[in-house]
């Protein structure tokens, strides 16, 4: 019987972006955004299913990019936003597409931020999703038989934060080993 599993990426991660929009001031008073993010299984997220003798491997950030907080929304320090976003991946490891589910019906100011997350992952890289095949010869050897990278997506909550003019944009990244399929 085929095992299920999903695809996302492992460890912590948290990085600051400053807005570069924003006039010189002295480094006390500037005003700054910040974001992070982590990922994040939503309930019914298709899994790929690996046959007997399969295993996976990759499907790990190779290279990420923090949003910048919009410039324009310092000056009023608005309530912390949060913006999920689904990364749908190529087998290259490229990110192909970024579906946010409200973007539609976003405000002004909520399609800042969408706006900033999606310019920010269309940077993100990842290692291929490859899944190996592996047979056992009549010796009991095992050798690969054959192996294929295939598309998979990911889900990333955002956090843009605000604080007396300075913002703060969070991403910690939720611990999980690598297994989680396409959506």
């Amino acid at each position: 019987m085929a095992k299920r599993f999903r695809i996302v990426s492992s460890g912590l991660a948290a990085c600051l972006a400053a807005c570069g929009q924003v006039p010189p001031q002295t480094s006390a008073t500037r005003p700054q955004g910040d974001a992070t993010w982590h990922a994040v299984v939503p309930a019914g997220t298709a899994r790929y299913e690996l046959a007997l003798g399969e295993v996976s491997s990759g499907a790990a950030p190779e290279h990420r990019v923090t949003p910048v907080y919009p410039a324009s929304l310092l000056a009023s320090c608005p309530p912390p936003e949060e913006v999920r976003a689904l990364f749908i991946v190529s087998a290259t490891g490229k990110v192909d597409d970024v579906r946010i589910d409200d973007e539609a019906s976003a405000g002004a100011d909520r399609r800042l931020y969408i706006a900033a997350v999606k310019a920010a992952a269309s940077q993100w890289s990842f290692l291929p999703l490859k899944v190996e095949r592996w047979a056992a010869d009549a010796n009991g050897e095992s050798h690969l038989v054959d192996s294929q990278a295939r598309p998979f997506s990911l889900a990333y909550d955002f956090h843009f934060e605000c604080h007396g003019g300075a913002a703060r944009v969070t991403a910690g990244d939720a611990a999980s080993a690598p297994g989680h399929g396409a959506k």
